[in-house]
């Protein structure tokens, strides 16, 4: 089942990752995978766990979001542990030991026109350091029409922290960090941007850096939902820091500040040989 896709991230996409911060590789998980997924997203929905943060939106639509499934959903911690994913970890992040950080669903369904607010990840995560990375999985077609992930290319490299803010109304507060600044009206900064998106096929999957600055559109179609399943993963370089901002919900008491990640919560899953 671990269908193991190495071949899929060779020298031309770790440098382009490395430059860009957002990349695509197309078709690495396959449809055993896809289908274990499907059902095991079925039934967050109908019974969510304790980090559910889904809304209704004023316009119609629904938006589902959960994280940290992994710990209680043996298909999305096989997923998270057995799949390809951890060994495509370990190449574009240049490491010897890759940690599961945390993993997160996002389901749009039909007319959720909400979007999802441009951003960089680490801002709002207990995690320092270089070596800290996404996998966003397609589980359906997606386009720019159903609320395709927006990149702004290169921005990994800005070496600029914005200010955590909530996504929907009603979301999380988070601390104001006197590090990090508030994010720049992106929108009317279009023109000036080298902004890039990518349709999607089931199976496709978007690798970044979690400092690549990111957002999506709504899912403004009538009859398609758009399912993201996304797995988080760090290198031997990364070390916990649960500072101002960051996510209450994704700390670890057993961890002080500086400390390798190396925990029950951000288990080890992968190592040189």
């Amino acid at each position: 089942m671990s269908e193991v896709r190495e071949s899929a991230v060779g020298s031309a996409e770790i440098d382009a990752f490395a430059r860009d911060g957002a990349i695509i590789l197309r078709g690495v998980i396959g449809p055993d995978w896809l289908g274990r997924l499907a059902a095991a997203i079925e039934r967050d929905i109908v019974r969510p766990g304790p980090f559910h943060h889904g809304y209704s939106a004023p316009e119609g639509g629904r938006f589902h979001g959960n994280m940290r499934l992994w710990e209680s959903d043996p298909d999305f911690r096989d997923y998270c542990l057995h799949s390809p994913l951890p060994a495509l970890a370990a190449r574009l992040l240049r490491t010897d030991k890759v940690n599961l950080f945390y993993d997160q669903l996002f389901v749009k369904e039909p007319g959720t026109s909400q979007p999802t607010r441009w951003h960089n990840d680490q801002p709002y995560w207990p995690v320092r350091g270089w070596p800290v990375m996404s996998f966003w999985l397609a589980l359906d077609p997606v386009t720019k029409e159903s609320g395709a992930v927006e990149f702004v290319r290169g921005s990994h490299r800005w070496n600029r922290w914005f200010q955590a803010e909530p996504f929907a109304p009603g979301g999380n507060i988070y601390e104001r960090n006197p590090e990090y600044e508030p994010m720049p009206d992106l929108e009317a900064e279009r023109a000036r941007l080298d902004i890039v998106s990518w349709d999607m096929a089931p199976g496709d999957v978007l690798a970044f850096h979690a400092l690549c600055v990111h957002g999506a559109g709504g899912n403004l179609t009538g009859d398609r939902r758009r399912r993201g399943y996304t797995v988080r993963y760090c290198g031997r370089d990364a070390v916990y820091y649960a500072g101002p901002g960051s996510h209450p919900g994704l700390r670890n008491p057993r961890l002080k500040d500086g400390e390798p990640l190396d925990s029950e919560q951000y288990p080890v899953v992968w190592r040189a040989a």
